[in-house]
Formats: structure tokens, sequence, C-alpha cells
């Protein structure tokens, strides 16, 4: 004979159908919340990104081609169309390259006209060679530089390049990622007397323009004092140089 009551047994039959139905509603309703948070959280991510690119943007291309002012042509020359070739950080890059290009070409006309002109500097440029053997003209004295030398200012040309890389990275805006195209984030070099510091934003941008317009100038100068070396009578009233 059985101990249990028949009572009991029938209630607790009756509960066991009524405790499936209440774990599968909440079994249910946490489907529910898991698939509403998946959702949500699947949109997370790409606003995330979309937050990180506008953030990481370079400079629009508008605004890099809006300096210098085109006061000499009228307009962008540009018969090669080569400011409509690749992105944004394309054309960042364009601009970064041509003000470190014109600051060389600087330095280089600077150099050519000092050595042309005499001006020496004490003491010897290597062990046997003077500063006053170097010849006046600017392609020959650069073949009189032995070749560590030359290899000396390839190498500290190359420390700067890769230290102003690195300086992007870590001290400020890369000029591809929305950064300031053409400026020396080496310490000291550029600007060592902080000429700069405390000109308002539009003196800063007066003196981008002119700094490309006159880089421009001298690599053109530059380009004709080598092809004046090299080629005699190819640029006219060019004196040997």
């Amino acid at each position: 004979m059985p101990t249990t009551p028949a009572p009991c047994l029938q209630a607790i039959q009756q509960n066991i159908p009524s405790n499936n139905n209440n774990n599968s509603i909440i079994m249910k309703t946490a489907a529910i919340i898991l698939s509403t948070l998946s959702v949500a959280s699947a949109f997370a991510p790409t606003q995330n990104a979309a937050s990180n690119s506008a953030l990481n943007a370079a400079v629009p291309r508008e605004t890099v081609l809006s300096e210098p002012d085109t006061t000499e042509f009228g307009k962008i020359w540009d018969p090669l169309g080569l400011a409509e070739m690749g992105s944004d950080e394309t054309i960042a890059w364009f601009r970064h390259s041509e003000v470190k290009h014109g600051r060389v070409a600087m330095a280089a006309f600077v150099g050519w006209w000092a050595v042309g002109a005499g001006l020496r500097l004490p003491g010897e440029l290597a062990y046997g060679l003077s500063f006053a053997d170097i010849p006046s003209k600017g392609l020959e004295a650069w073949d009189a530089v032995p070749g560590w030398g030359k290899a000396q200012m390839l190498l500290f040309a190359g420390l700067i390049e890769f230290h102003d890389e690195l300086f992007y990275s870590r001290r400020g805006t890369h000029y591809m990622r929305g950064g300031t195209p053409g400026k020396n984030m080496v310490p000291g070099l550029f600007d060592p007397l902080g000429l700069s510091t405390g000109k308002s934003a539009e003196a800063k941008a007066r003196g981008r323009s002119s700094e490309i317009k006159n880089g421009r100038l001298a690599m053109i100068g530059v380009a004709g004092m080598w092809a004046a070396a090299t080629l005699p009578g190819s640029v006219p009233l060019q004196p040997d140089c």
C-alpha cells in the first residue's frame, strides 16, 4: 500500500506542468533580453569605428590645396593632374614631401652659393683636407668630400626622417591622420630660436605659404645650377658654377 496520500500526488502532478510553464516563460524572456543585448552590442563597434575613422581622417584636400595662394598663376598649377590622384591621405603626403624637399633645396641652394662665393669654415673637413682646399664649384666640392663624409650626411638625413615619423606618432597627430602636413616634429631642429612661438594662426598660415613658395623656387634654382654645372650653356645667363 502506498504511504503517500493521493491528494498529495495530485498536487505534485499539478505543480509539475506549472513549473515547466514558468521555466519556459523565463527561458523565452531571457532569450529575448539576450538577443536584444546582442543586437545593441553589434552596433557598438560600428559606432566606435566610425568615430575613430572620423578622428583619424586626414586634412581634406581642399584645405591642403588652399595653401599657398595662387597669385602667380590665378589657379593651382598642376598640368599633370597630380592633385587629383589618390585620397586625402595621398594629398597630405604630397604636401608633406613638398615642404621637406623645399627645405632641403633651400639649404642646398645656400650651400652652393656660399661655396661659390668663397666662404669657408675654419679647420679641416677630414683628416688632411681643410675646408680652404674645397673647390668653389658645387659639384666639384661635393666630389671632394670623402665617402665617409657623404655617408655621415646621408645617415644624418635618414635619422631626421626616422625621428620625424617617430615623434609624429608619439607626440602629435600624424600628418596623414589629421595633423599638419610639413610640420617638423624633431625637437630643436626647426625653429631652434622659437621665432614662431606666440604667433597667431593667421601668421603661421602666412609663414607656411611663404615657405612653400620659397621652397618651390629653391628647387627650381638648385635644378638650374645642377643643369648649368653638368650641361654648359643649358641655362641662359647662368655663370659658371
